[in-house]
């Protein structure tokens, strides 16, 4: 599988979240204990694993642990506290709309920190994915916007947060394996979330074996597996391609909610998925040459000891 179907394959499993989330909702989990149980069941699976199968993956600098706290911290769990805020205070529709602005915040940082070129076809396809993302969520062609001025701003702090894991990404993807950054951004991530989520006190259900059933489907699938691929593919390809390549994730979630829960789908959200998938041809076939992964220059040391 190429570096573009590998990414495209991570953000489809991201999108394969409801099928597990909205059932963990019926038995009386909040949004921010959903998140709190994906990340620490996947710091747990994960260390476990492999410390076992692979443990020298588990070795790091102590000079980049803060890229990993930003990617477990900002990059993912705030990230879906603000999603998560914007739908419980507006609407789904309003909430993916400023999510999918994340492709044009990695465009302009990765111009910027990466050189990356802003070429025509790459601007073609952020103004594609925002059209058809509007499309997908009924915002166009005549929805109207009725929210707050701070509903707005968290919103689009979800789309900046969520582009930041593209670029912080970029950086340790050239160091480390992705099961590594997955690993410890997970780590990261639980350690801020589970003082904030009263998650003790509301262990009543896990006492239903299908909640568990639907937390570890939720982990093994749409976490482990889908922030896996995705960061792989960060290792090969720009992180502004790989942003506009993750638009396809809400895509699935529509298909999913067609196909499962027997959503309607609309003339306008059909055209708004051919746009977001034309994008998606757009960023792929503007790639000028073939990356290949640079080798690591040096021997990674284990995290509990700085190097000297």
């Amino acid at each position: 599988m190429t570096a573009y179907g590998i990414t495209v394959a991570g953000a489809s499993f991201w999108g394969l979240t409801g099928l597990f989330v909205q059932n963990l909702y019926i038995f009386g989990l909040s949004p921010i204990q959903v998140v709190t149980v994906r990340m620490v069941l996947s710091t747990i699976i994960m260390f476990t694993l492999v410390g076992i199968i692979r443990p020298y993956l588990l070795k790091i600098f102590i000079r980049d642990i803060p890229h990993f706290v930003g990617l477990g911290v900002v990059s993912i769990a705030l990230f879906n506290w603000c999603y998560f805020t914007v739908m419980e205070q507006s609407s789904l529709s309003i909430a993916v709309v400023l999510l999918y602005t994340s492709p044009v915040f990695v465009a302009l940082i990765s111009r910027f920190i990466f050189k990356e070129p802003l070429t025509l076809n790459k601007i073609s396809a952020i103004i594609l994915t925002l059209a058809g993302c509007s499309l997908v969520a009924g915002l166009l062609p005549g929805g109207a916007m009725n929210i707050t001025l701070t509903v707005l701003m968290i919103g689009v702090a979800s789309g900046f947060f969520c582009a930041l894991y593209s670029v912080i990404g970029k950086f340790v993807s050239r160091k480390y394996h992705s099961v590594t950054i997955t690993a410890y951004s997970m780590f990261c991530g639980s350690i801020f979330l589970l003082p904030i989520s009263d998650l003790e006190k509301n262990i009543e259900p896990f006492t239903h074996p299908m909640a568990w059933v639907y937390a570890v489907g939720s982990v093994i699938i749409s976490t482990i597996l889908a922030y896996v691929l995705y960061t792989a593919g960060l290792k090969y390809i720009e992180s502004s391609h790989a942003a506009i390549l993750s638009t396809v994730e809400p895509i699935v979630a529509i298909m999913v909610g067609i196909t499962v829960f027997n959503d309607v789908l609309t003339i306008w959200q059909s055209l708004g998925i051919m746009l977001v998938f034309s994008s998606i041809l757009l960023a792929v076939f503007s790639r000028k040459k073939k990356f290949i992964a640079k080798k690591p220059r040096k021997k990674l040391l284990p995290v509990f000891h700085s190097k000297k």
